[in-house]
């Protein structure tokens, strides 16, 4: 049974579709986020028509409020967005139309869908770059913060997953704040190709109008226009890029979320996460479950499932516009709706959780991570490295049997391994010592991770 609708592109064909094709073919369901895109996009293209002397002063200023209202009553709920239209371009002419008629059907005069919607992606994207930006710097803030109290905090860094060598807790949320700097610059550099307009390509050839592009382009923000037509309305490597450079900031957060997962269980006790970040279990009355730094780890393979997605979408496409691109909008939106989610969600639970300072500093100590500060102590006596790594392993393993750390391993076991150790061995073994002792830039020592707090502030800085 045919939909009674006629369409706006009617002409070639009689615009009636099989109603199972209307609801296929729509998008307006996701795409009507872009409304506001969209509406200032038209308030520009209008007045560069009749800059252009394409429409009149009067036509334009009566698409410009009728456009003007539409944002607002939306904007307000008095205007419901009426999901029966293909897309929000379709619901946004029809209602201009309803509204102040014959001008509101010059209003797509020079432009085609084609690279309408590439605009809107582009302009919205770009304001959601901005806002995710700003999420990172919060995060960022409070990593700095933590840090900075918890500089000296004394913890193992691991490598392999096995206690390694002395850090602080605030030198291991540095490396995390490092990360999502980066992540930063790399939203910063997609911008750079977000903000290109294609507006003027129309459907992919361009127009016989005396369009003016340059001027449209920068009443809406933008500093370049694309330089050819087809790839202006079939280039979606800006949403790629976003896409991939999401998928690297939700593996930060995912890895972050695999440390809170471990230091919060009962076998690591490094941290508490607070009630409002956990959950309960339905028949175990015991546990404590992380269960939003898990949710954040599994939603990194959605957003690694977006990025696919788009990849796959556009890999076959020939030039120019083809219907496959409108499924570019589903999984960009979902990208940055739950990278948004996530970094709100990570930031409470670093801004809630408890640092149980001790058992960081228990752990260090039974670890033997000091045990390459023996090596280099026994370096100090004339020992080649080599020979004294292989005297630091056994004076460990005798600590091991004998049930001690190196810090109370008695003078004399020392010395049954090497003759050559004296009292001062306790000063160089001591944890605290061999964190003050690492002063190499970017190091854990405290003075070296307050030097990172301090850049990363300053890179924050608006």
């Amino acid at each position: 049974m045919n939909s009674k609708n006629e369409k706006m592109w009617a002409g070639r064909t009689d615009g009636v579709t099989e109603a199972i094709s209307d609801e296929f073919n729509s998008s307006i369901k996701f795409d009507s986020r872009m409304y506001r895109e969209d509406i200032t996009g038209s308030i520009a293209h209008a007045e560069m028509l009749a800059k252009q002397g394409i429409i009149s002063q009067d036509d334009r200023d009566k698409i410009v409020s009728g456009l003007l209202s539409i944002a607002g009553d939306i904007s307000s709920g008095d205007l419901e967005i009426d999901t029966d239209c293909e897309d929000i371009h379709m619901f946004v002419e029809k209602v201009l139309t309803e509204r102040i008629g014959e001008p509101g059907k010059k209003l797509h005069t020079a432009r085609s869908r084609n690279d309408q919607v590439a605009l809107d992606l582009r302009l919205y994207l770009d304001s959601q770059e901005s806002e995710i930006i700003i999420a990172l710097k919060d995060l960022i803030k409070t990593l700095a913060d933590s840090a900075e109290k918890y500089a000296d905090t004394i913890m193992p860094g691991y490598t392999h997953l096995q206690r390694a060598q002395p850090v602080s807790f605030g030198h291991c949320l540095m490396a995390y704040a490092m990360m999502f700097l980066r992540d930063i610059d790399r939203l910063k550099d997609v911008n750079k190709r977000t903000m290109v307009s294609p507006i003027g390509s129309c459907a992919l050839a361009g127009t016989t109008y005396d369009i003016a592009r340059i001027f449209e382009g920068e009443k809406l923000g933008f500093e370049k226009v694309c330089m050819n037509s087809m790839d202006g309305v079939s280039d979606r490597d800006f949403v790629i890029e976003l896409a991939s450079s999401l998928a690297m900031i939700m593996m930060h957060l995912s890895r972050l979320s695999e440390e809170l997962v471990l230091w919060s269980s009962f076998e690591f006790k490094f941290i508490e996460l607070s009630d409002g970040y956990t959950t309960g279990s339905s028949i175990m009355p015991q546990k404590k479950n992380p269960d939003m730094a898990e949710l954040v780890r599994g939603k990194t393979g959605r957003v690694y499932g977006d990025l696919m997605a788009l990849l796959t979408v556009m890999k076959g496409l020939p030039l120019a516009y083809n219907k496959d691109m409108q499924e570019d909008k589903e999984a960009i939106f979902d990208a940055v709706d739950t990278v948004k989610k996530c970094l709100v969600i990570m930031k409470g639970m670093l801004d809630t959780m408890t640092v149980n300072a001790e058992t960081m500093r228990k752990a260090a100590a039974e670890g033997f991570i000091n045990a390459t500060d023996l090596a280099d102590y026994l370096v100090t006596k004339g020992i080649p490295f080599r020979s004294a790594y292989k005297a630091a392993g056994r004076i460990v393993a005798l600590c091991i049997d004998k049930s001690f750390t190196l810090e109370t391993l008695p003078l004399e076991l020392y010395r049954s391994v090497c003759g050559d150790i004296g009292e001062d061995v306790y000063e160089a073994v001591n944890i605290d010592n061999c964190l003050k002792r690492r002063k190499s830039l970017g190091g854990p020592e405290k003075g070296r991770v307050l030097e990172q707090i301090s850049y990363v502030r300053g890179e924050i800085v608006d």
